[in-house]
């Protein structure tokens, strides 16, 4: 199935890096997931590969997937845009194989376009996770505590890249987001959204709420964040599922960090399966939880490693929701200690130990399926159709901060008028920083030291 954008008509006259930057600046493009690292900081004429990222690393999301089924045309020409630009000579698709519309609409695009290829990934988690990614499409080992450009690689989600075609070819900014609602809803969907709109209201478009007692999770079962009905899609927002307050996965986020030590102390046996299945550890980073958990339950800090190489942990929660046959917490008390080193001005390694790709690492990868099986997800493991249609507000509430870096700086005043895409704050000066643009048509009727509210009176 070949993608929808049959008019793209990118200008092919030849775009210098730093009016690549400028544009992606201006238009306020961030990475469409995880941690919002504002996109120009990204492009570098160090870049040797290119890879777009269309692998949904969490269970249950489905937007990149259908994104690229729907958009191949304009993606991949705006990758080719962007390599020809910074000189990077290959341009890698990495998607999962079981993605079989997706992957028809790239080949129907890159049949006579030898610098794009594809690379299918294996059907496990946490392949999506951008190291991982790297490593499966590529073979290269981002060092630990490093970067991507590092081993002359940058890496673009879906709608990331779809934004930068829509930035480039029709100057417009980032304005909606697409999202999964998936979990204990009458109708999972994928939704068209303003920014800004509530989780609430985003829920709302798949029908009725099949709970009684539940609770919104933004993200994914795995590293997702359980959220409130009021707070905000935002330029990063992915999914919202909606589980029942006694899952196990719901139980795992809302357990208490002295109990979970209390645990470990009294039934860490350690039989090192969380060390054993770490996605970050089998590619020869230097994170080992059973050894933290050995020397944070017995206070023995005779060796310091177990404690600093907590940096080097990604966070993905395998350990604690797959691994542990105890079912104790090693990732939330990874975390733990990790902002407190932070918190305490403890540095991060400078040189820290790469060991070799572990020789077994293919066969300890946990497939998808068995993961959703592991934690309970089977029954809301649905196909979540994308309706490309934007959908209405009645009024947005605009975060001023959606990215890694600098706040956005309000350039607007209340009961001034304001159209869908036009500048709201701009990019703070001199600092990693991007603006923020209506979403909606309207009038600023709030201006707070954290964002701006847009209400539409008509």
């Amino acid at each position: 199935m070949a993608g929808t954008d049959n008019t793209m008509t990118i200008d092919q006259q030849d775009m210098t890096i730093d009016e690549l930057k400028a544009v992606l600046q201006e238009y306020g493009i961030a990475g469409a997931g995880g941690a919002g690292f504002p996109s120009y900081g990204k492009i570098s004429d160090k870049i040797e590969t290119l890879i777009l990222n269309c692998a949904e690393c969490e269970p249950l999301i489905k937007v990149h997937r259908q994104m690229l089924a729907l958009h191949a045309k304009g993606i991949i020409a705006a990758l080719k845009r962007v390599a020809k630009t910074v000189g990077a000579t290959k341009i890698l698709i990495a998607v999962k194989p079981s993605y079989k519309e997706a992957i028809e609409a790239v080949e129907a695009e890159i049949i006579h376009t030898p610098e794009v290829e594809l690379r299918f990934l294996k059907e496990a988690y946490p392949v999506g996770d951008e190291v991982i990614t790297i490593y499966e499409a590529t073979g290269k080992v981002v060092p630990p505590g490093s970067i991507p450009i590092e081993v002359g690689v940058a890496v673009f989600n879906v709608e990331t890249a779809y934004n930068i075609y829509l930035a480039i070819e029709k100057r417009q900014p980032v304005m909606s987001k697409y999202l999964t609602i998936a979990g204990e809803v009458e109708h999972p969907i994928t939704v068209k959204l303003p920014i800004g709109m509530s989780v609430k209201e985003a829920v709302s478009f798949a029908g009725a709420i099949t709970t009684k007692d539940y609770v919104y999770l933004a993200g994914g079962p795995m590293t997702g964040s359980i959220v409130k009905g009021h707070d905000l899609i935002t330029k990063t927002s992915n999914a919202i599922l909606v589980l029942p307050s006694d899952h196990a996965v719901i139980r795992k986020k809302n357990s208490n960090a002295v109990i979970d030590m209390q645990r470990a102390m009294a039934s860490c046996c350690q039989c090192r399966m969380c060390t054993d299945l770490c996605p970050r550890y089998l590619l020869g980073h230097p994170i080992e939880p059973h050894e933290f958990m050995r020397s944070a339950t017995t206070g023995v800090t005779k060796n310091l490693s177990p404690f600093l190489d907590t940096y080097f942990c990604s966070s993905c929660g395998l350990c604690e929701m797959f691994s542990c046959m105890q079912n104790l917490s090693p990732r939330s008390l990874i975390n733990s200690y990790k902002n407190g080193l932070i918190q305490n001005g403890v540095k991060k390694p400078e040189h820290p130990k790469q060991s070799p790709v572990n020789l077994i690492r293919d066969y300890r990868m946990v497939p998808e399926e068995r993961l959703i099986a592991r934690i309970d997800l089977e029954k809301y493991d649905e196909q979540a159709p994308l309706t490309e249609e934007l959908q209405p507000a009645d009024s947005v509430k605009l975060l001023l901060k959606q990215h890694i870096g600098a706040p956005a700086v309000g350039v607007v005043v209340i009961g001034q008028s304001v159209v869908r895409g036009e500048m709201i704050a701009k990019a703070a000066p001199g600092t990693l920083s991007i603006p923020v643009h209506a979403s909606i048509d309207g009038v600023i009727t709030e201006i707070g030291e954290t964002y701006i509210t847009i209400s539409n009176i008509s």
